[in-house]
Order: C-alpha cells, then structure tokens, then sequence
C-alpha cells in the first residue's frame, strides 16, 4: 500500500491507530495476528545433524568399522558397549553445542536494539521486535528506524537510507503527501527500517513491520552474520591439527610395534584377532588423547564468563570481548556519565551587574534578565519529566528544568504559558539549539550553547532589562566568568535571544547571529564514588585509563585530577593541540597524555590507533553516532546502554549502567575467564599426558597394554568434559587485578601452563604404571583394573589440583567452587558402575579385584594429587620458572 500517497490522518485512519497510540489489548491482538517485528533466522543445523557430524571424525569411524569387524567375528559385547560410549560422546558434544548457541542467543537478545513509543498515551521504550502497525514511533538522531512507516512530525529530520537506495547523501523528511507515485528514495515522508537518522528527531506511524518492510522484501539480500570463532579458538583450532598429526603417529607407532610382535611371536593363536584388537586399540588411544570438546567446553565457559559479566552490567555482544578484555591495557573512556553520575545540577549562574548569584525564592520578584534566563533555559529544551517521575533527555537540559523548578518555577508551566513554534535541533558541529517562542507578545528565537560560540554570535547583551551593545569590556566579563567556571571544573551554557518579524516562520542557522547575550548558567556533574576505587584498581592492574571528552580542557583536567586519574607527569592536550601534532610527536607524549579535551570522532581513531601503534590492546567507550568509527577501531568498543543504536551496534560491549567500575570488572571478568579456560586445558593435556605416558612405557618395554580401548573411551567420556567445564565457573585469583596485562600473542601454554601439564601429566603416568606394575604381579587383567582405576581416579582428583597454579585446592578453598565438587563426585560415581558385579567383566575389572585394590589405586591417585600440589608449593616458593 503506497502510505506516502496518504495524508497523515489517512494513514492513521488505514492501520486504524491514533495520535495516542495503540492499547495493550491492540498490541496483543495484532502481535498474535502478524508476528514479532523480526525477519527469519537462517536456518540452524537441527540436533540431529549435530548429532551425525560427531561420528565425522576419521578416528571415530575406524573406530566404529573396528569394532563392527569385532561384532561379525563375535565380540558383541564389548563392541556393543564402545557404540554406546560413542552415543553418550555424541550426545555430550550435541548437549554442549546447544548450550554455547543458546548463550549466545540469549547474549543477542540482551542487545537487541529498542523503540521509543506512545502506547497508553504514554513514552515507553520496548524491544523493536515488539513493534507492530499502528505504534506511533519517536526518532533522534542516532537511532536506527526499527520499521516502515509514515512521518507524522518532523523537526529538521533527516535519514541516510543508503542500505536501500546507495545514497550516501542524508534525506530531509516531511510530513506532506506525494500524490505522484514515486521511486523509494523520493518518498520523503516515509521512513524504512534500518535506516540511520543523522540529524533532528521526529515521529512516524509503523505502516510495515518485519518482512512487509522494504528491508524485508529483499532480506535474501542482505548479508547474514557467521558466527566467528575468537582467536583463542583458533589457536586451539590450530594446535589441535598439530596435536592430531602428532597422536596419529603415535598410534602408527603403538600399531606397527604391537602388529610387529604379533606377526613375529609365536604364542597367539588367532593372529588376525590379535591385529585386530591391536588396531583397536591404537585408534582408541587416539580418541582418547585429542580432546576433541575443547572448542565446544571454550565457548561454554566464555558463556559463562558473559553471564558473570551481565550481572555487573556489562552486556558482550561478541564472544571475542571476554578474552581480549582480559589483556586490555589502556581504557579510553568518556566522561560524562561514565566517570561521573551523569546527573548534572546547576550550581551557579552569571548575569552581567549582578554580584549576588542567589535567585529569589519567589519567582516573581525575579528582575527581567532573571526571568529571561530561565525562559530560554526551559523552552529551549527538548527534556522532561514524565508521569511516572522519570527524567527522560539529555543530563545537561534536564538539569536545567530542575534548576526551574528547584527555584519554585514549574518548568511545565512555562512551556504551556510560552509554546514552541519552530525549532532549529542542536547539533555537534554548531554547538547551539534554538527555538521560536512568544514571549510578553514578541516572536523571539532563543538560543543556547557553547558559550565560545555564543560570544561570537552576539551583538548586544540584556542588562538591567535593556538591550545594550555587547562592548569589548561586557564581553570580557562573561569571559571571565566562563573562565572562573571552567576552572571549577563546571560545565558552563551560554544563553541569548533575538526577536523575529511576525511573518517569519521558520529559521535556520543564519538565524543564530545577531543576539542579545543574557547570561551563563554552570553546572557540574560530580564523579561517581566507585570510580576512585575503579581508577586504584586499574592502575594496580596495569592498565592506563584515558579520558576523552568533549569538555574544556581546564573542566576535564580537574575531574582527571580529582579522581586519581592522572599522575604527577600527566597532562592534558585539546583536540586543536592534537591536531597540530605529528604522529612521531602523539607517540613520544602518548603515555603522558591522560585527558584529552574537545575532541573530534577523527581525534579519538588516531588515539586509538596510537595506542595500537605500541601493542596495547586498547577499549573504548562512546554512545553517539559519531563514537562509532572509534569504536570500530578500538581493540574492544565499548557503548553505553543510553548510547545510539549505532554506538551499539558498532560495539563489542554494551554497559547497561554507563559505569566506568563496570569497564574494571569486566576486564577482572576477562581474566578470569582466559585463566579458567587454560585451567581446563591443563587440566585434558595433564591428563591425556599421563595416559600417554603409562601406554608408551608398556609398549616400549613389551608389556601388556595397561588399558582396554571400551576403558580408554569411558575415561574420555567421564573426564573430558563436566570437570574442565565446572574449572570454568572458577573464582577470581587474589593476584587477578594485581599483574600486569597479558600479552595476546603469548601461546596458550604459557605463564606456567606447560609446567603445570608436565608436572601433572608426568605425576599421573607414573602412579598408573606403579599401579600397573602392582596389578601384573597378580595377573594380566588385574595390572589392566588397577592401571584403569588409577588413571580415572587420579585424572578425577586432578581437578582440584587444576583449579589454580598459585592456590592449593585448600588455600582455594576447598569447597568454594562446587560444580568442582560435583563433578569429582559424578566422576566417582560412574567409576563405580565399571566394578559392579554384572558390569566388570565387560569394562575387563576381574573378580579377584576388591577393597585392598581399589585402597592401593586411589591412594596412588590421591598420592599424585598431594605431589600436584606440593610442587605448586615449591614452584612458587622459590619462583621456578617465572
């Protein structure tokens, strides 16, 4: 249905809506009848593929021929077993798969842009896919249109709809009717969805939503997102090709060595049985000793470390941020709303001839310059407070209606008395807002802004009610009052007017020159009162915070000083200063620089990339449309949860509270997430190691296998996963916040990773072959019982061991992370179904196999844990290895 060919009240009247809003009862029915505002997901692999692509892997399918060959010549038992430990495998695999795309889904849903609507005649903001026809919508610039729709109110809006037409050039919308029928990019009183407002605000009526929206109609079109894997997941990936060409040797060599004697010894009766069994084992050796979930269990406690993170207010909205957050180590961020309460109050104000800056606590006595400057600082305003008492606006115009009515002036009263007529929006690049107002009778334009742009745009000041010429010496007076502020850390407005002919009905910027100056008005945002302590913890963690504001320099310099954020070298640099700067001069001063001030968007790329330049991995903040190229840049960007939907989208992080200590935590988060990751990659390799170890030493000096294949792949599935991924919900260590940034090319066995896998593995093998060796003096199949039970018992214990290369599980506190606990206790418990009577024969554990057995292997097994922790001790101690 061609919208722009209707009027306004033909459109509201055809998706049968008014000015008001729809009810909740309407939203209901129609979401019922058409859908969420969202257009259909690619299709996900269904679990049953999932579960198929599991038995892709080469070894698995020799593995699953092996032990149908085995079936066939009557090993139906044993064969049937390792099936259905391959099953449980799988399914494991399909279980954690799930869970990582179900975090990750939930993480999309937490940063799911929103709407502002009237609903209920009321503001409200609610998740876009919520829209549905008939909402009355309200855009500023920043905010990505969330549906098609028609314009009904526009002030100075313009759209870039270059994701639909190609232009690169911004569209000025109107609210009038195109009676001709037109291309999309003409429509200019129609908004599409996914379209970018760059300038103004306005209202529209959604006319299309989801796949009836013109971004929906070519949705096969449009690029999809692929999930990316981060980069320590790549390294993973890449080792464990590595590790594989490895292991698959190893298991050429224990095949050929076991095949050679079979071929060459005399004392086995059914030769191809015995190579049989040979190649079974090889290939079981290999399942076993490549941790083939490390990917999935990686994701899992990245998950989990986002979930950690959302409950501190920081959203991650790419799996990448968890990691790299933990080696970030210079924070650029704002500071308005970031570092401080972004609740800023007016606590002075300048009227020239005034020397008492105290407002009458009756309005009405209040002098003309008095009343005037409160005028223009409550209708040239686009803030307010609505029915449920919520200040909704920008920090700076809010302070000002509260300024009115803290001073007995009820801003709504004002506004009602005195109606906007026209507005010209405040933008960067001006630094100005202006509205028409009648006020006493006269159409005036009211302007407020910078006050170094002010200056320059006035030609007269209000004093003592009369207009008088704005003389050098005036001048200078709100100089220096703007400078006696500044220095005060206050954030300073000016304020002006100049009355317009009757006849004038719009305006424009060469309106904004010719203007009586009236005042200053100043107002501080104070710091919050984490941020002292936030600040203290990220310079014990080694990270440099910079901030980066658009204030004045003296303004940003003494909120830098005052929460701790610049040392006694420290200085501040303004974005002329930078720009005047050579990039060889920006990187001898760069470490030096902790504020800088009036800064542009192409100011904060090159700081950014300065940083960068010496291998810091870099985080920044920014909530508006122009943060976006910076945050893109920045190693981690970082948008408020008040910020643009473009802030957003260009992010990695979104911080629901705008809280700088928010930024500190995540980071602790960070690391604590990569350290657990590597806690549980030492732990698999510690314990495949030992594995490895103990089935070398028996092939190498002939003896029996210690392991059956159905064992090696029990041990897999009991000790592969539950207990790296409870070592992933592992607390902070004390020293977290304490060391230095890690360095993200460092390999993933490093800072003791390597040492700690040695020790461990080589502990591990060693108790099994002293239990083996225990065993055979007994019989074959008992040394291949207590070889099992002590490596599925000592890889278990490992776990507490795992938990920290500096901490003892005790100093750790034993049972402070108990998915640990629960998973040694689960790992003991499905040991116990290999010893019961009418399952022993089957996992090879013979009758004679009791109490004293058992007592000798999980002393061995607990013996190796104490020696784990001993040699930790030590190392640490005397500093071995650091």
């Amino acid at each position: 249905m061609d919208f722009y060919r209707k009027s306004k009240e033909e459109t509201l009247e055809t998706v049968q809506t008014t000015m008001d809003g729809l009810t909740n009862n309407e939203v209901q029915q129609r979401l019922e009848k058409d859908g969420y505002n969202e257009l259909k997901d690619t299709e996900k692999v269904s679990t049953w593929k999932l579960f198929l692509e599991t038995f892709k892997d080469p070894m698995v399918i020799v593995l699953l021929i092996v032990a149908g060959v085995q079936v066939i010549l009557g090993e139906v038992v044993e064969s049937l077993i390792i099936f259905l430990v391959l099953i449980l495998n799988a399914v494991i695999s399909v279980v954690q798969t799930k869970k990582a795309e179900g975090s990750l889904e939930a993480l999309k849903n937490m940063s799911a842009p929103s709407a502002k609507v009237i609903r209920n005649g009321t503001k409200q903001t609610i998740p876009a896919r919520e829209l549905v026809q008939g909402d009355i919508v309200l855009l500023e610039a920043g905010d990505y249109v969330p549906a098609d729709g028609r314009i009904l109110e526009s002030a100075s809006l313009k759209v870039n709809e270059g994701m639909l037409t190609g232009e690169s050039e911004a569209v000025e919308k109107h609210t009038n009717i195109i009676p001709d029928e037109v291309a999309l990019g003409d429509r200019k009183n129609i908004v599409f969805s996914g379209s970018l407002v760059v300038y103004g605000h306005g209202t529209f009526v959604v006319t299309g939503t989801a796949e009836k929206t013109e971004i929906g109609k070519i949705a096969d079109m449009l690029a999809t997102a692929e999930a990316k894997q981060t980069p320590l997941q790549r390294k993973l990936d890449a080792f464990s090709k590595k590790l594989g060409v490895a292991i698959l040797i190893l298991c050429i060599f224990i095949f050929a060595l076991e095949a050679g004697r079979i071929w060459l010894g005399d004392s086995v009766a059914d030769t191809g049985t015995a190579i049989l069994n040979a190649l079974m084992f090889a290939v079981a050796v290999a399942v076993a000793a490549i941790p083939e979930a490390l990917s999935a269990i990686v994701t899992i406690v990245l998950s989990v470390g986002t979930n950690k993170m959302a409950k501190q207010n920081a959203i991650i909205r790419k799996l990448y941020a968890v990691e790299t957050l933990g080696s970030a180590s210079v924070i650029a961020t704002d500071k308005t709303g970031t570092l401080t309460q972004n609740k800023m109050t007016v606590v002075d104000y300048f009227i020239p001839g005034e020397a008492d800056h105290t407002l009458d606590l009756n309005p009405k006595n209040w002098n003309q310059s008095q009343q005037m400057l409160m005028n223009i600082a409550v209708l040239c305003n686009d803030s307010y407070i609505n029915n449920d008492g919520q200040e909704i606006g920008d920090p700076t115009e809010v302070a000002l209606i509260q300024f009115s009515n803290k001073n007995n002036k009820d801003y709504q009263e004002l506004r009602d008395t005195y109606n906007r007529e026209t507005e010209l929006p405040f933008d960067s690049d001006r630094k100005l807002m202006s509205t028409v107002n009648r006020i006493d009778g006269k159409k005036m334009i009211l302007t407020k802004g910078g006050p170094d742009v002010m200056f320059g745009r006035a030609e007269y000041v209000l004093i003592n009610g009369k207009e008088e010429s704005l003389t050098e010496e005036r001048l200078d007076q709100f100089v220096k009052a703007n400078e006696d502020f500044s220095n005060q850390a206050l954030r300073v407005l000016a304020y002006g007017y100049r009355v317009i002919p009757e006849e004038q009905n719009t305006i424009d910027e060469t309106d904004e020159y010719k203007l009586v100056l009236v005042g200053l008005t100043a107002m501080i945002d104070p710091p919050r009162e984490e941020v002292y302590e936030a600040i203290k913890n990220a310079k014990s963690a080694g990270i440099k915070t910079v901030m980066i504001t658009g204030d004045h320099k003296t303004t940003a310099q003494a909120i830098g000083r005052d929460i701790g954020l610049m040392d006694q070298d420290d200085f501040a640099l303004s974005g002329p200063e930078l720009d005047a700067m050579t990039d060889t001069e920006l990187d001898e001063k760069l470490e030096h620089i902790s504020v800088y001030a009036r800064v542009s968007p192409e100011n904060k790329i090159r700081i950014v990339r300065a940083w960068q330049r010496k291998g810091k991995v870099t985080a920044m903040t920014g909530d508006g449309v122009n943060d976006a190229p910076a945050l893109k840049q920045a190693d981690i960007g970082v948008a408020m949860g008040t910020g643009t939907d473009v802030a957003k989208d260009a992010a990695a992080m979104i911080l629901t509270d705008d809280n700088f200590a928010s930024i500190v935590k995540a980071v602790s988060v960070g690391r604590t997430v990569y350290e657990n990751i590597k806690k549980a990659i030492s732990y698999l390799f510690a314990g495949n190691l030992g594995a490895i170890i103990a089935i070398l030493y028996a092939v190498l000096f002939n003896l029996p296998n210690p392991f059956t294949a159905l064992q090696l792949l029990f041990i897999n599935l009991v000790n592969d996963s539950l207990p790296a991924i409870a070592l992933g919900m592992e607390k902070a260590e004390p020293n977290t916040m304490k060391k230095k940034p890690r360095d993200p090319k460092e390999g993933l066995f490093a800072g003791g990773t390597f040492q700690a896998v040695a020790v461990r593995g080589t502990l591990i093998g060693i108790a099994v072959i002293v239990s083996f060796y225990i065993g055979l003096s007994h019989s074959d199949e008992m040394g291949v019982a207590m070889a099992f039970t002590t490596l599925i018992l000592s890889r278990t214990l490992q776990t507490f061991a795992a938990r920290s290369n500096t901490q003892t599980s005790i100093s750790a506190g034993f049972f402070s992370n108990k998915p640990v606990i629960g998973a040694v206790l689960l790992g003991f418990v499905l040991y116990g179904l290999t010893v019961l009577p009418f399952t022993r024969g089957i996992f090879g554990i013979p009758a004679a196999f009791g109490l004293r057995e058992f007592g000798i292997a999980i002393g061995l097994a607990i013996l190796a844990v104490i020696l784990m922790e001993i040699v930790k001790v030590f190392r640490n101690k005397f500093n071995v290895g650091k």
